[in-house]
């Protein structure tokens, strides 16, 4: 386990991976391509490996499935990165359940994700994490992607939050800059905003965001590597370069619903087959032509 420290104001940060689940073609998890794909991110300076998040296929995936999961993720990291394990569901007691069951194998963090389908309030919302976050003893990452959950934390309940010893971070996925200016102007040292839009990493970190939760990433490990290490060294002439050129593959990895596009696009570089489960589909032939047109280039 990597010890992930608030006392020393470390908060969290880099370029971060959401890493696909692989299926093999009869629909089960593909062990061996999963630990290639691990592998892989370590071996091109990913700095964190978060498991069964929205990329990962995680609300398809039995209890035994995820125990598995996260476990492989676990072994096969070895310490090297933090492993952070998505954990959130909108039953509050599950989550707690579920939390505990990747605390137990041996996770540094976890990701949860405010509640779908419920619409809780902000109170509502509140209360979720503090549950969550009391009944762990390992670091906790707030989720806010209300394109999927159809409810918003809001700048004021983040900031709430932030003060729980457990709170480590925020992926902020809301697009709304200025929600997310104002968590990134008035958290407490060592809590860390990371950006859960790939395109949006740049204004992200130039606003002082410490990194983002990546889609990319799975495919393009290293150059989404460079971007954040040009943007952490405020380097916006390389930054902006990096940007432009990755930028087409970042719109297109969300053409349609995550994670179709990006399991096409590692089928097409032969890590994994284009297996997803239902109720997401493969990649539409018109979709999986033009991303691999913007992978190979001219």
């Amino acid at each position: 386990m990597v010890q992930l420290s608030f006392d020393e104001g470390t908060g969290l940060s880099g370029s971060l991976v959401a890493i696909v689940t692989p299926f093999d073609s009869k629909g089960a998890v593909d062990r061996a391509a999963f630990e290639v794909l691990i592998e892989r991110q370590i071996q091109h300076g990913t700095d964190g490996i978060v498991v069964c998040g929205t990329t990962g296929e995680a609300a398809t995936l039995s209890d035994s499935e995820y125990r598995a999961v996260v476990r492989q993720c676990v072994e096969n990291v070895a310490g090297r990165v933090p492993v952070i394990a998505g954990s959130g569901s909108n039953n509050t007691g599950h989550v707690v359940e579920t939390s505990l069951v990747a605390e137990e194998l041996g996770v540094d963090a976890l990701l949860v994700v405010s509640p779908y389908y419920n619409k809780p309030t902000q109170e509502g919302l509140r209360r979720h994490y503090e549950t969550v976050m009391d009944a762990v003893h390992i670091p906790v990452v707030l989720y806010n992607v209300p394109g999927r959950t159809a409810s918003n934390i809001s700048a004021a309940t983040t900031l709430a939050l932030s003060q729980h010893p457990n709170c480590l971070a925020v992926k902020e996925a809301s697009g709304n800059l200025s929600q997310i200016q104002e968590i990134i102007f008035n958290a407490p040292e060592g809590f860390s905003v990371l950006s859960g839009d790939d395109a949006l990493a740049f204004p992200m970190m130039a606003l002082g965001a410490s990194g983002v939760v990546g889609v990319a990433s799975n495919v393009v490990p290293g150059e989404m590597k460079r971007l954040v290490e040009a943007l952490a060294a405020e380097n916006m002439a390389e930054a902006r370069v990096l940007q432009a050129q990755l930028l087409p593959l970042m719109e297109a990895i969300f053409w349609e619903s995550n994670p179709i596009p990006i399991k096409a696009a590692l089928a097409h570089l032969g890590l994994i087959d284009e297996v997803l489960r239902l109720p997401l589909v493969p990649a539409n032939p018109k979709t999986r032509a033009r991303l691999v047109e913007i992978m190979d280039g001219p």
